[in-house]
């Protein structure tokens, strides 16, 4: 085919193109509007064109990495034993926004305690070609059976050899051998504004891949104090969890693990674990059983513009100390009350939130250098950082209570917690034991228990002291404060805890 251009020659002048083929018939033609023959505009338009031909070329194709990484990715479904709470009236409870969940498990319909087998799924990924598997811990907590599905149709039953709640990792073993795996990343290196692509089966759609970029690193959530997260724009949900996200170089910076919703559904934010906290935190599984972390062992707070002048700083920073725990490595040190951290093990600690992590993240018995601000001058105090165990958190609110007798754990609430909470007093629920009198009155955690047998609850031991006067074998009302609003519950202990 040839081209024919025809038109006057200089500035403005409208050109026409004809094409024909190789017998001369004509194809097309077509009219090049106001078209200028200065050669300045000619480079301009060329310019443009090569930009846009750049720009297209530079987004990022991912085809080729989900061919070459998407068969180590594995769907995973689970049998757990749940109340029939969670399914009545012809839907799932379970399925519904949280906000709609507790509505309608207010209705003694939606409470009947008879056990019954749930079904859940999520998404992983395979880390070694014997069979290990990393996904979230939520996706297999209180399974009762494992399943492991690869994207060939091969399923295995999985061994859960364990999980990390506070990190929301678990490991798993398949009874297989030369399996794909995946290639990790260096989760350090992840930047803001790099793309990033998400495989998982959300809702169940097996190994789909959406992408995105990430949008923040070192993210703090309120409810996962020891996982900075890497937060992205990637359209991930309920089926994602577990699964991988990989860089544009086909490897794994992060875990799949949380979403930013008011529907229950993607709203444009989610959140992945570091592949570096999962791996860190998979190997110790595998070689324990279970996880470490450091502690510190103080109560600590961000520092904002009015508490920035009162101590003398030139801008808020740094996380300052308002209680050290007794006995704790913080005590052992000399951190004391007023102290602002700065910086932990050669790090700048911007704000309260960040310096969690960093201290989960030493290996116990390291001795470390916490830089402080104590009355305006800088110093340097060595801490040899010690084992948080499972009753301990590095921002304590006072000390845990466990009662058997209504089958939950309490703790006591700060001033600030309390003030959050919009509650003069009262005791937050940290955990309740599945089957106790407490989850059977739909009790659960984080709700702060403000009255108890119509008695005002001021703190951990008035409260110990109403749990001894109660009654049994009958009814009596709960009141808790439960996202910003009071909620009252029956409890019932059985007449042979007399």
């Amino acid at each position: 085919m040839t081209f024919n251009l025809t038109g006057n020659s200089g500035p403005g002048t409208l050109v026409s193109a004809n094409a024909t083929d190789r017998n001369g018939a004509y194809a097309t033609s077509a009219t090049l509007q106001s078209v200028y023959r200065n050669p300045v505009v000619w480079v301009i338009s060329l310019s443009l064109l090569w930009a846009s031909n750049v720009f297209a070329g530079s987004l990022p194709d991912f085809s080729t990495l989900i061919e070459e990484e998407g068969d180590a990715v594995v769907k995973i479904s689970v049998t757990t034993s749940v109340t029939a709470s969670t399914e009545s009236q012809g839907f799932d409870l379970d399925q519904l926004p949280e906000s709609q969940r507790r509505f309608f498990e207010q209705f003694p319909q939606f409470q009947d305690p008879t056990p019954r087998r749930g079904q859940g799924f999520g998404s992983g990924f395979i880390i070694s070609e014997d069979g290990y598997v990393i996904t979230n811990a939520h996706v297999v907590d209180n399974a009762t059976e494992i399943t492991v599905g690869l994207i060939d149709r091969r399923e295995y039953t999985a061994e859960l050899i364990g999980m990390d709640k506070p990190s929301d990792i678990a490991l798993l073993k398949l009874d297989a051998q030369n399996l794909p795996v995946v290639q990790l990343g260096d989760s350090d290196d992840v930047k803001v504004g790099e793309w990033v692509l998400a495989i998982g089966s959300p809702f169940g759609f097996e190994y789909s891949a959406t992408q995105g970029i990430v949008s923040a690193v070192a993210r703090n959530l309120p409810a996962d104090t020891y996982v900075p997260f890497i937060q992205t724009d990637v359209a991930v949900n309920p089926g994602n969890s577990g699964g991988p996200l990989f860089n544009t170089d086909g490897k794994v910076v992060g875990v799949n693990s949380q979403i930013y919703s008011r529907s229950g559904g993607y709203q444009g934010l989610s959140f992945a674990i570091p592949i570096n906290v999962a791996t860190n935190i998979a190997e110790q599984i595998k070689i324990k059983g279970y996880a470490s972390r450091g502690w510190l062992g103080v109560l600590i707070q961000d520092v904002d513009q009015a508490l920035a002048e009162s101590f003398g700083l030139t801008k808020p920073e740094g996380a300052l100390v308002a209680d050290v725990t007794d006995d704790s490595p913080a005590e052992k040190a000399g951190l004391e009350r007023g102290d602002i951290i700065v910086e932990f093990d050669g790090s700048p600690v911007t704000h309260s939130g960040k310096l969690p992590p960093m201290v989960g993240a030493v290996p116990v018995g390291s001795t470390v250098p916490v830089t402080v601000l104590r009355d305006g001058d800088e110093t340097v105090i060595d801490v040899t950082i010690a084992e948080l165990a499972s009753d301990k958190r590095e921002i304590q609110v006072s000390d845990n209570m466990q009662d058997d007798l209504l089958g939950l754990t309490v703790q006591g609430l700060t001033a600030e917690l309390a003030d959050s909470l919009g509650v003069k007093s009262g005791v937050v629920i940290a955990e309740v034991e599945a089957g106790s009198p407490a989850a059977e009155a739909g009790l659960m955690t984080g709700d702060v228990v403000v009255s108890l047998n119509r008695k005002d609850v001021k703190d951990v031991e008035s409260f110990e002291a109403l749990v001894q006067s109660l009654p049994s074998g009958k009814s009596f009302p709960v009141l808790v404060q439960r996202d910003g609003a009071s909620v009252f519950r029956a409890i019932k202990i059985p007449a042979n805890n007399e």
